[in-house]
């Protein structure tokens, strides 16, 4: 039987700390990864993000297979902390008038539909601007809202496999592999995030608001980075290089007796504190072979090699010890379980319990950024679908019982039971 990870409940954040995004209202049609990784970081730190899905089934993500716990998955719960959720049927009038009163209202607008879709519903950027002019409406899109490619659907490892990002990854005599995690739509919501947080401070510069675009396809580019740059100079089709960039033989993974390390020795400076220092070996520096960096990486396998036999002669933590006495950047190999459970993660509070409504409490992994003066939110768990309906209508747009009876019974809200799309709590 699997042992599931022991998680402490969340320490609260400090009383009457303000927030960085406090009273700011976003409005948000995002679903899948890019969007709702974008909406969760505004979220997070105090604006009133409110997700709107759609009634059959909602995001994509809460059928993902990862995991699930309360009946609802792993995908979901990781993209959608402290959000409120309502649910809205784009196919009925009525629920297109209350999402165009929430626009009216909002701050932010963040949409990743296919090209078109938002058009098609009279909520696109041009249709709601001149009754809001102060709003910051950010598109995500795999190709862009414009150009030939504009009603093209992508995905995060397609654009991966087309922007030469994947050809990068993986090993010289084996086929390109892409990320593990969705590196292109993560990287995409931290870009839009940015972006929306620029438009922001231009708004109050300018006095209005602006419509902000990003792009997987975009995003996949940039990512190639310094390789990018260095093909676009000399000509040459960077490959792939597995743990070693540049095939560096005192860059990547070697095994200890019991177990692997990752080693980045990417200098002449650390190459000699790692072999006089760590591996005893001064003859390292001192053969023709190996005394300088380009020769070094022509008789690279050679070297490789012999630092292969050194690290197998013994074990890993003894390896350990005495390359963190020497200030040698190394690591050791884990496993996403060695991982959540090291002292560097669990030290830094990365992960809790927050309470949920049909689980009892979720996992929880934490923002990765930190302020001093506006700490994140405590989290809320992903919400239910349609869970907060009632209270959006009711606290946002000032709706009355009766009105949200007759939206409800108008088939606004699917076809499913007000009762079950959202309480006063």
């Amino acid at each position: 039987m699997i042992a599931k990870p022991d998680l402490p409940e969340r320490t609260p954040r400090g009383k009457g700390e303000p927030t960085a995004l406090d009273g700011l209202l976003v409005i948000d049609f995002t679903r899948v990864v890019a969007g709702p990784a974008c909406t969760q970081t505004l979220a997070d730190f105090g604006a009133e993000v409110v997700k709107i899905e759609n009634p059959d089934g909602g995001d994509d993500t809460r059928a993902y297979e990862h995991a699930e716990i309360g009946g609802e998955s792993a995908a979901f719960l990781s993209l959608n902390r402290n959000k409120r959720g309502i649910a809205l049927d784009f196919n009925n009038p009525a629920a297109l008038e209350v999402a165009r009163a929430l626009i009216a209202k909002a701050d932010v607008v963040v949409e990743n539909f296919s090209g078109g879709v938002m058009k098609k519903f009279g909520l696109d950027y041009a249709s709601v601007a001149p009754t809001n002019p102060r709003l910051v409406y950010c598109s995500i899109s795999a190709y862009g809202r414009k150009g030939a490619f504009a009603l093209r659907p992508g995905f995060d490892p397609i654009t991966q496999a087309e922007s030469g990002f994947m050809s990068l990854n993986g090993f010289p005599d084996a086929e390109p592999v892409r990320t593990g995690p969705p590196i292109v739509d993560m990287a995409t919501g931290m870009s839009a995030c940015n972006a929306i947080l620029m438009a922001l401070l231009a708004r109050e510069r300018l006095g209005r608001g602006q419509q902000v675009e990003v792009a997987l396809i975009d995003t996949a580019v940039s990512m190639t980075g310094f390789y990018g740059m260095a093909y676009l100079i000399s000509g040459n089709n960077p490959g792939r290089f597995g743990n070693s960039p540049n095939g560096s033989p005192t860059v990547g993974v070697y095994r200890a007796s019991d177990g692997p390390l990752y080693i980045a020795c990417a200098n002449d400076r650390l190459y000699r504190r790692l072999v006089t220092e760590v591996l005893d070996r001064p003859d390292l520096v001192t053969d023709p072979d190996f005394a300088h960096r380009k020769t070094r990486t022509a008789n690279k396998e050679k070297l490789r090699a012999i630092i292969a036999g050194i690290f197998a002669s013994d074990r890993l933590e003894n390896w350990m010890a005495k390359m963190k006495k020497a200030n040698i950047p190394v690591g050791y190999l884990r496993t996403v379980e060695e991982g959540f459970n090291a002292p560097e993660v669990r030290d830094r509070d990365r992960l809790s319990r927050i309470p949920h409504p049909t689980a009892g409490s979720v996992p929880n992994i934490e923002t990765p950024l930190g302020m001093s003066l506006t700490p994140a939110v405590d989290p809320v768990a992903a919400p239910l679908l349609g869970q907060h309906t009632r209270e959006v209508l009711r606290k946002t747009l000032g709706y009355d019982d009766r009105r949200i009876a007759d939206l409800a019974q108008a088939g606004a809200f699917g076809k499913a039971n007000l009762s079950a799309q959202g309480t006063d709590e």
